[in-house]
């Protein structure tokens, strides 16, 4: 992990909010973990990821729960070394996570998940007793414990298609959606995140001696490095999506616009582990998400405003993208849940 991974210091008063029921901050043990208790009240403040996972680790010795103390039983500590080592004695990514889901179903009080498969999607689902909703930060605690695992279990990340949430959108989001998706939507009947159902066909072949590595660095390890907002590479992505497709510049002039060369240009988003082409590509598959996600416009509208040929060589690329077709894509993100639709 570099000295570039850092996390808002939004979500460090977060994960002191319940473990500090006195409502002051434990200097000490923010001291302890490279924090600056001074810096706490800043709204831009960053921490290196490093310290945010010696935080959490602090914290959860001290609470015995792995969990921030967001549910009533919690998870007392140990809780993820056993969720982990019994999810990957299973044959599949699929499996192991039926085992950890039947694991935290039966630790957790309040939140209940459940894996549903069906055709070619997948979503894990959060079902709660409560009417009301839980922070944002409890919902993406979970996530990070669950889709961290499943990340380590299948040796490769494994790609978020969308996250729905009950609660509202918190004022910091960008955090969340570097770790996990830029689609997140908030406000839902469910709290769920949606990936291929392909995924869950990955063999599991980790050895002992890798668990130990794993849980050793746990929970760095699991936290996805920051993208700086203000770099170039956002810069220019907030721009394409801003834009029609059929606006995008060239490359040439979109370095003109900038005031920079085609080879400064080039050279500094190199830097940032970016290409134009790139940057894109991942514009248009944002596109695709967020249009699907509404009535409108129709499938063809579609293929035709995001450039391609025709409506088959988007469900190719879509397919290409996220393991499924956008048809049925669309049907579930405007649904309450697979689960819901199947009664359950």
């Amino acid at each position: 992990m570099s000295d570039k991974d850092t996390i808002s210091m939004q979500l460090v008063r977060e994960a002191l909010l319940q473990t500090c029921p006195a409502g002051q901050p434990d200097v000490g043990v923010l001291q302890r973990a490279g924090i600056d208790p001074t810096q706490l009240e800043l709204p831009q403040a960053r921490v290196s990821a490093d310290a945010y996972a010696r935080l959490w680790r602090l914290l959860a010795r001290r609470c015995n729960d792995e969990f921030f103390a967001m549910d009533p039983r919690g998870l007392p500590v140990g809780s993820l070394a056993f969720l982990t080592r019994a999810a990957m004695a299973q044959p599949t990514l699929g499996a192991g996570l039926e085992i950890a889901m039947g694991f935290l179903s039966l630790m957790l009080e309040d939140l209940q998940p459940s894996l549903v498969r069906q055709q070619s999607l997948a979503e894990i689902v959060i079902n709660e007793p409560r009417e009301q909703p839980r922070r944002a930060f409890t919902y993406f605690t979970f996530w990070m414990i669950v889709h961290g695992v499943a990340c380590w279990l299948a040796g490769r990340r494994i790609p978020i298609l969308a996250i729905d949430l009950r609660c509202a959108e918190p004022p910091f989001c960008d955090d969340y959606r570097v770790m996990f998706s830029e689609n997140l939507q908030f406000e839902r009947p469910r709290s769920r995140i949606i990936i291929a159902a392909d995924c869950l066909d990955l063999p599991l072949k980790r050895t002992p001696q890798e668990l130990q590595r794993f849980l050793a660095e746990a929970p760095g390890n699991i936290l996805v490095k920051y993208r700086d907002p203000a770099s170039l590479a956002r810069r220019i992505r907030g721009q394409l999506l801003a834009l029609d497709p059929a606006q995008w510049p060239d490359a040439e002039s979109l370095a003109h616009d900038l005031c920079l060369s085609g080879a400064t240009l080039r050279r500094r988003l190199a830097d940032e582990g970016q290409t134009y082409q790139r940057l894109k590509d991942s514009a248009r598959r944002e596109l695709a998400i967020a249009w699907l996600a509404q009535t409108e416009p129709a499938l063809g509208e579609i293929a035709e405003r995001l450039g391609f040929a025709d409506s088959s060589s988007f469900y190719k690329a879509f397919r290409k993208w996220f393991g499924c077709n956008p048809g049925h894509y669309r049907a579930l993100i405007q649904a309450e849940g697979l689960g819901g639709a199947r009664g359950d």
